[in-house]
């Protein structure tokens, strides 16, 4: 599956959400290191997630597939070998941000209830919500499967990690003039050659140990003056809280 949303922006870059799972420039993750990280499969894996408790996952709007048809995958680490740490596991519900725009892809941000609380293991464990939000600078690690290289096709089956900053909001804003909103944050390298790519959406960027943002959407992958796009995951804490305790 992929989708290709395009807005039609003067001067502004077309905003190319990044399903199906890439990391540019990375190295693979040391087994059971990103034990939040989901896999959201569907005969394949398409989009990531990151679980947040017990029973609750959250990923991008853009990544919503028919909840009967989804399973969600935690505990992987290799998408091809069975490893004993894998939990599958069904969706109860799906919850949209009310406000999601799948044209600008403001407010791209979804919940999954699992069917039935994961096991706690030292493979599977839930990630801290953000305490605040994050700044210019701080050290960042984004994860995901699938496609190593920039022109061509290299699909690891084996979790690919990379570790980035996050980009300046001026800096973000100059990249992606018009386009990015106080839902959004960029982290990255201005130089190119590493990123999150086509693929990865859904996938934790994790910061100081709490998750600060969602694999979301970029200009292209690992492009000189394109960083990345994330969903700022502090914008949404009160929401999520509130979503759990009603749901």
């Amino acid at each position: 599956m992929r989708l290709l949303v395009l807005l039609v922006l003067v001067g502004a870059a077309a905003a190319l959400p990044r399903e199906d799972g890439r990391i540019i420039g990375g190295h693979e993750c040391e087994p059971k290191s990103q034990p939040w990280i989901a896999s959201l499969n569907y005969g394949y894996h398409f989009c990531g997630a990151v679980l947040i408790n017990e029973q609750w996952v959250i990923s991008v709007a853009h990544c919503w597939y028919n909840p009967f048809a989804m399973q969600i995958i935690l505990g992987e680490h290799d998408l091809r070998v069975f490893e004993g740490t894998e939990q599958l596991l069904k969706t109860e519900n799906i919850i949209w941000h009310p406000r999601y725009d799948y044209q600008t892809l403001d407010h791209d941000i979804m919940m999954i209830k699992l069917f039935h609380p994961v096991t706690i293991t030292d493979a599977v464990k839930p990630i801290p919500l953000p305490s605040g939000c994050p700044y210019g600078g701080i050290p960042c690690t984004v994860a995901g499967w699938g496609n190593t290289e920039i022109e061509t096709v290299n699909m690891p089956t084996r979790l690919q990690c990379l570790d980035v900053p996050i980009v300046d909001d001026k800096d973000c804003e100059n990249s992606y003039p018009g386009m990015i909103t106080n839902t959004m944050v960029c982290a990255g390298f201005m130089d190119g050659g590493r990123d999150a790519c086509n693929g990865d959406s859904g996938s934790p960027l994790v910061c100081w140990g709490e998750v600060h943002g969602l694999v979301s959407w970029g200009q292209g992958c690992a492009q000189p003056n394109y960083p990345g796009v994330y969903t700022k995951v502090c914008e949404f804490v009160f929401w999520i809280q509130d979503t759990i305790a009603a749901n």
